[in-house]
């Protein structure tokens, strides 16, 4: 299946990522190894997880990094499908923010993790309206509830601090206390309607600065690789959150009276504020992933019916990222090099293996038709 996934060019439903992997097998044994087959695939997600942590420490441990620093990255995604598709399982109508509107399609709130310049994408939890749960006899849990299970389950060793990265959507109360908890620190967009207290007046952090804050407030912050925020720092509590740090940014250029661009939340008060500008920037891993997922792997392209297949079908997606990446890595070390180049890559060495192979038959006089068949191809 990961073969077939990284080989297969163009749409990739399971037709055709079984006739790019060049396998025998009839199509049905492929569905029936996603939709029935005995295997347990939160065996594989443990062992693909304990896999990438055991690299990254290994990496940490020959380059002598000591800063022992793990960013966990939250957010969700969605898997839009056509109308059409009314008997695939566990559709819904969930809100796009690309399309700006609410979209038939599966919902997942994901994971992502990046630390000692790998990025892996990490685990996912599927997520169902409250009104679909009722309908089909299920326990609703909300997105924050998803993404704390994952925050919950991620076990890091003594001497590793993580950074949760996440944007407004997941920043309530319960994560941040469940993140203090387990001693991660949080780094998170929130939205500027968040009410903050001045001087014991509480308001919006739109209304201070539109008309408490002036330019000479502000700190001017350059952040490699970003440009200039114009920032201004409050400490104390956010709504119903208690002493944290925000940063209200605008970038490049301060407009009198304006509404801050972004708004940061930090719970590290060691943190100065370039640091913070620049650890929120690693959130931009899981965005790219999304990408890689999608426009390259196929991750919404399936046609499954069985929603265990489906599930299945994402877990061997995670498998296939974690795959590349490793062996990005590993090349990395003479060519910089993206996911696309590594797809690019394997498929020109799989197929210099077939010219190779199919030359080598010819000089033994193998005839031709029978190479072809071998090949599945028709002259």
């Amino acid at each position: 299946m990961v073969h077939g996934i990284i080989l297969c060019t163009g749409r990739k439903n399971i037709t055709q990522i079984r006739n790019a992997a060049r396998q025998d097998c009839h199509l049905s044994s492929v569905s029936n190894f996603l939709n029935h087959s005995p295997w347990s695939m939160n065996r594989l997600q443990r062992r693909r997880m304990q896999f990438v942590m055991e690299r990254i420490r290994k990496k940490r441990a020959k380059q002598g990094d000591h800063r022992r620093i793990i960013f966990f990255i939250v957010d969700d995604t969605g898997c839009k499908k056509d109308q059409t598709t009314r008997k695939m399982e566990g559709l819904d109508y969930h809100f796009s923010h690309p399309d700006g509107k609410s979209v038939w399609s599966h919902c997942l709130v994901t994971t992502h993790l990046f630390c000692e310049g790998v990025s892996h994408a990490w685990d996912f939890r599927p997520y169902f309206r409250e009104s679909y749960c009722q309908e089909n006899g299920l326990v609703f849990k909300s997105k924050n509830d998803l993404a704390m299970e994952m925050i919950q389950d991620f076990v890091p060793t003594e001497d590793e601090q993580v950074y949760v990265l996440m944007d407004s959507w997941y920043t309530s109360q319960k994560l941040i206390d469940l993140c203090n908890s387990k001693g991660f620190h949080v780094l998170a967009a929130v939205k500027t309607n968040r009410m903050i207290c001045v001087q014991g007046v509480r308001i919006s952090m739109a209304d201070f600065a539109q008309h408490y804050i002036q330019k000479s407030d502000l700190r001017s912050v350059t952040v490699e690789k970003q440009g200039q925020y114009w920032v201004y720092e409050y400490e104390g509590p956010l709504s119903e959150i208690e002493n944290v740090r925000v940063l209200l940014s605008w970038k490049n250029e301060y407009a009198v009276s304006s509404k801050p661009e972004v708004c940061l939340l930090c719970t590290d008060h060691a943190l100065d504020l370039v640091t913070i500008q620049r650890y929120y920037h690693v959130r931009w891993n899981i965005e790219t992933g999304y990408r890689y997922f999608k426009e390259l792997l196929g991750f919404d392209q399936y046609q499954l019916l069985s929603f265990q297949g489906i599930q299945r079908y994402w877990a061997i997606q995670f498998l296939t990222y974690n795959f590349l990446e490793y062996q990005r890595q590993e090349w990395y070390l003479k060519q910089a090099m993206t996911l696309g180049d590594v797809v690019y890559r394997i498929r020109q060495d799989v197929l210099g293996q077939m010219v190779t192979y199919v030359y080598q038959q010819a000089l033994e006089k193998r005839p031709l038709k029978e190479i072809l068949d071998q090949f599945k191809l028709i002259a």
